[in-house]
C-alpha cells in the first residue's frame, strides 16, 4: 500500500509539474530568460561577463560541507566575478523535498537535478546547457542527463561502482590473500565475496556487510551494478536490458542482475549484515567503517572520502570492484554523481550568471581532488580511490538508440524494480524473516518486466 501511495503521489506531482510549467514554456517570460538569451557552456566565455551582476542560489543534498567547503568554493569563485553573489541552501531530505519545488520555479538557480525526474521530464525545469554530441567530447556521464540530443544538466564529476571496505578488519579475517608477487587478490565473484564475510563474522568482532537498511538510498544503490558490473557490458542497461526476456533469472556463472541480488540475499539471509537494519544510521555508519566496527559498504566511489575523514584512520580505508566475473572479464561501471542543472524561470542574467558557476565548478574549482570523484572533464587523471581496480575496465553506459531515452525509465517504472530502494529493501526484508526465496522474487520480477515491456509494446529477443 505505501509503495503504491509513494507512486501516486509522485506521479500526481510530475503531472502538476507540466501543468505549472507548461510544455510549451521554458523560461521566455520577463522574469526568466530563454535558450536563445545565453550561450552553450562550451561557448561560454567568462571574460565577456566580468561586470555581470547577479544573486545566485544553489540547492544542495551536501548539509554536512555547506557551510564549509561549498562556502570557499563559493568565495573563491567571488573573487574571480566580485558582481555575482553566490550563496547555498542545504536541504536535508533533498530528492523528496525537491519534487515538491521544482514545479513552481521558484526554488533557486542552481540544484542537483533529483534521480526521480525522468529524462523526459528535464526540459520542464532547467534550460539546456548544449548539445549532447558537442558536450560529450569535452566532458563525462553527460548521457546521463540528455534527451532528444540536448543536456540539460551536467554531473559534478562521476564514481566508479564498487565496495568500500575496512583493510584492516578484512586483513585481520584472512579474508585478503596474496598472490606470488605479494599482491592483494579481491574476492572476483558472489561466493567468494560471501565466503570472505563469513571469515569476518568468524574471526572479528566488526559487522561483515552494513546494509544502511534504514536511509534507504544506500539500498537503491544496489540497482547501480546490474548493468556494466553485472554484465561487463556498457550497451547492456540503456538497450540490451530492455529488450530482454526474463532478465532476472539466474545464469550458469552467476552475473548478470540475478547476481547482484543474490550477493545481498545470501548476505542477509545467513547474518552477515547488522543485527537490525531498520534501526542503522547513516552518519555512525561513516564513523564505524573507518574504526573498524563496520568492515564493508556497498556503495559508489563517492563514499571513500566521507569514510577516510570520518575518523583516525583514514588509511584502512580501500575500495574494491564490486564481486561479479563475466566470461572471465571484469569491469566496473562508471558514472556521474548528481548533476547540475539551472532553472529555466531564472532571469538570464542569473542563468548566465549560474552557468558561470557550473563551469567554474567543474573545470577550475579543486572539487574533483578534494572528494576522491572522477573528474568532469575528460582527460584528467583517475582518483587514488580507484588503485584497487587494476585489471578492472572502467566503462560508462551507453546512449539509448534514437526513440528509446526514456524507455529504461518507463520500463522499470511500470514494473517497479530498478526503481529506488523499495524493490532492494523487499529483498532484504525475504532474506531477514525468510519469507519468500530469491528465486521466488525474481520470477516475479521478471514477470512485471514482461509485462511493462508488453505495455510499451517493446520486441523482446531471448
Amino acid at each position: 500500500m505505501k509503495k503504491k501511495w509513494v507512486s501516486l503521489f509522485l506521479a500526481s506531482v510530475m503531472a502538476l509539474s507540466m501543468t505549472a510549467c507548461g510544455s510549451e514554456d521554458k523560461g521566455s517570460s520577463d522574469e526568466g530568460g530563454t535558450a536563445k538569451d545565453i550561450p552553450t557552456i562550451d561557448k561560454l566565455n567568462g571574460e565577456d561577463y566580468k561586470d555581470l551582476k547577479a544573486d545566485i542560489k544553489i540547492l544542495t543534498n551536501r548539509t554536512d560541507i555547506v557551510d564549509t567547503v561549498y562556502k570557499r568554493y563559493a568565495e573563491q569563485f567571488m573573487k574571480e566575478y566580485p558582481n555575482i553573489k553566490v550563496t547555498y541552501e542545504a536541504i536535508t531530505d533533498y530528492e523528496e523535498s525537491l519534487i515538491l519545488r521544482l514545479p513552481n520555479g521558484d526554488w533557486g538557480d542552481i540544484c542537483f537535478s533529483p534521480n526521480k525526474v525522468e529524462k523526459s521530464e528535464l526540459s520542464e525545469y532547467f534550460i539546456p546547457l548544449g548539445d549532447f554530441n558537442t558536450l560529450n567530447e569535452i566532458y563525462n556521464f553527460v548521457t546521463e542527463k540528455t534527451y532528444d540530443n540536448t543536456v540539460y544538466a551536467i554531473p559534478n564529476g562521476g564514481t566508479a561502482g564498487g565496495v568500500a571496505y575496512n583493510k584492516r578488519i578484512w586483513k585481520e579475517a584472512g579474508a585478503l590473500k596474496e598472490d606470488k608477487d605479494g599482491n592483494v587478490i579481491l574476492p572476483a565473484t558472489p561466493d567468494e565475496f560471501l565466503d570472505c564475510l563469513k571469515l569476518i563474522k568468524e574471526k572479528t568482532d566488526a559487522v561483515p556487510l552494513y546494509t544502511n537498511f534504514a536511509a534507504s538510498f544506500p539500498m537503491g544503490a544496489w540497482n547501480d551494478y546490474v548493468g556494466i558490473a553485472s554484465n561487463a557490458d556498457p550497451d547492456y542497461k540503456n538497450n540490451k536490458l530492455l529488450h530482454q526476456k526474463d532478465p532476472f533469472t539466474k545464469n550458469s556463472e552467476n552475473s548478470g542482475p540475478y547476481a547482484v541480488y543474490y550477493t545481498l540475499y545470501e548476505a542477509v539471509a545467513n547474518k552477515l549484515v547488522e543485527e537490525d537494519p531498520a534501526s542503522s544510521d547513516w552518519e555512525s555508519s561513516k564513523t564505524k567503517i573507518n574504526n573498524g566496527e563496520i568492515a564493508t559498504m556497498v556503495l559508489g566511489s563517492w563514499c571513500v572520502e566521507q569514510f577516510k575523514g570520518a575518523g583516525d584512520h583514514p588509511e584502512d580505508i580501500g575500495y574494491m570492484p564490486f564481486p561479479i566475473t563475466v566470461d572471465g572479464k571484469r569491469a566496473a561501471s562508471s558514472g556521474g554523481n548528481y548533476a547540475y542543472g539551472i532553472n529555466n524561470k531564472s532571469s538570464a542574467d542569473n542563468q548566465i550568471a549560474s552557468m558561470l558557476y557550473v563551469k567554474w565548478l567543474i573545470e577550475e574549482s579543486p572539487m574533483f581532488e578534494e572528494e576522491g570523484s572522477i573528474p568532469e572533464k575528460k582527460g584528467e587523471p583517475l582518483p587514488d580511490s580507484l588503485s584497487e581496480f587494476a585489471g578492472v575496465e572502467l566503462l560508462s553506459d551507453n546512449a539509448p538508440v534514437k526513440g528509446e531515452e526514456s524507455l529504461y525509465d518507463d520500463i522499470r517504472m511500470k514494473a517497479e524494480v530498478l526503481s529506488g530502494d523499495y524493490p532492494v529493501s523487499e529483498v532484504l526484508e525475504a532474506a531477514l524473516y525468510g519469507t519468500k526465496s530469491l528465486d521466488d522474487m525474481m520470477a516475479e520480477w521478471n514477470q512485471k518486466w514482461t509485462e511493462a515491456q508488453e505495455s510499451f509494446e517493446v520486441e523482446v529477443t531471448e
